[in-house]
């Protein structure tokens, strides 16, 4: 018999779902988490809002920020398009002030979405890291008080735009997919963050097709985890509702009932919240009449 990682997408009934995170007292100092790949397209930005909303489901105090210059997103999947209506470079202008440029979810009063600047524009020469963390400052310093976390959605590649996202950040979610392209370049990122000073990097591994994991036809989440040597956040299954829900503006989180990938991401927040992390366990392949069995340590 051989042993195989084989996914339990249809099993939810893991130690998260019956245990919820105690909410922490405000804090004077947020935990500053940015999130990452160094590929475009493996699904920061889905990540980002559906972990973001999660933990403000948990009554968590969230601000979210689209680094994404010239090419944001966020506003689309949080269905927050119409109200981004002044970004971080306005305030840094002196056009508004920041509690203009935060954009609240009306469906969650604890959740804010930051734009650094419009689509298709350009940043102010000197803009750089130095504006995200003055950011942070203010956040902190704020009469409503200190969120508890703030998410930076990073820009892909490793150019300006990376530096600058992950200045401020002393977190790292690092997103990837079981494909060789997508692990190469986050072993890269993973480099180039601990180099920054960011240490405690967790990944989320997306896209996970156990019926191609089973053909040997894709990597399994333990093949990734022992090829970065990452702690691991959360495994998000391939899902066709990310499609509807990013075209809608309606994050997977959301859903009644909520979806595979959606309890996925509700999952990954918990952890985050509990500085916490799962192990892909191996496990000896059943007979066809028993299915496919798989367990998500704690």
């Amino acid at each position: 018999m051989r042993k195989l990682f084989l996914p339990d997408f249809n099993n939810s009934t893991h130690p998260e779902s019956t245990v919820q995170p105690q909410a922490p007292a405000r804090r004077r100092h947020p935990r500053v988490v940015v999130i990452t790949s160094g590929k475009g397209g493996v699904g920061k930005t889905t990540t980002t809002a559906n972990v973001g909303l999660s933990l403000a489901h948990l009554g968590l105090s969230v601000v979210t920020v689209d680094a994404d210059v010239g090419l944001r997103n966020l506003d689309l999947l949080l269905g927050l398009e119409n109200r981004v209506n002044y970004t971080l470079v306005e305030v840094l202008n002196g056009d508004c002030r920041l509690d203009q440029a935060l954009v609240r979810d009306k469906r969650w009063s604890n959740f804010e979405l930051l734009c650094i600047s419009k689509p298709r524009s350009k940043l102010p020469i000197g803009f750089g890291g130095k504006a995200l963390v003055w950011l942070v400052e203010s956040l902190k310093d704020r009469q409503e008080g200190c969120p508890d976390f703030i998410l930076i959605d990073c820009p892909a590649g490793i150019d300006a735009g990376f530096i600058t996202a992950i200045t401020p950040a002393n977190e790292a979610v690092l997103v990837t997919t079981p494909d060789i392209t997508s692990l190469r370049d986050a072993d890269r990122v993973t480099g180039l963050l601990e180099c920054d000073g960011i240490r405690d990097i967790k990944m989320i591994v997306n896209r996970v097709r156990t019926d191609m994991i089973k053909g040997e036809d894709m990597m399994s989440v333990l093949d990734v985890q022992e090829m970065l040597g990452l702690a691991l956040l959360g495994v998000i299954p391939e899902d066709s509702e990310v499609i509807r829900s990013t075209n809608r503006g309606y994050p997977l989180v959301l859903n009644k009932p909520p979806t595979l990938a959606g309890l996925a991401f509700e999952q990954a927040a918990w952890r985050l919240v509990e500085q916490d992390s799962m192990q892909a366990v191996m496990m000896e392949e059943e007979p066809k009449n028993r299915g496919w069995f798989s367990f998500f340590g704690g």
